[in-house]
């Protein structure tokens, strides 16, 4: 494995990490980016029957499923098994022993 590979892999490691850690938090993360596009009228039916807290956990929900399809799409790209997975944390563990 050549450097610009080993680097290209460890930065989408160190993403599906963020990920995992973001998703197993309550609170998820502190950092908001707007705005975030949904169907005007689901945020309008959501809002008037519901109330903006219901609308802003529901927009916060279709967000982390995004969030899992497009980290499991990452991972299956990037490396495809759990022993390839395995294997390239190995490396890294080893690299930074030196």
């Amino acid at each position: 494995m050549d450097e610009a590979e080993y680097h290209k892999k460890y930065v989408n490691l160190r993403v599906l990490k963020s990920v995992q850690e973001y998703l197993k938090t309550e609170s998820g993360s502190p950092t908001a980016l707007h705005p975030i596009r949904v169907p005007d009228e689901l945020l309008y039916q959501v809002l008037k029957s519901q109330g903006a807290e219901k609308a802003d956990a529901l927009i916060h929900h279709i967000f982390e499923l995004g969030l899992i399809q497009w980290s499991e799409e990452l991972y299956n790209d990037v490396f495809g098994s759990q022993e390839k997975l395995e294997a390239f944390i190995n490396l890294v563990k080893a690299r930074n022993k030196k």
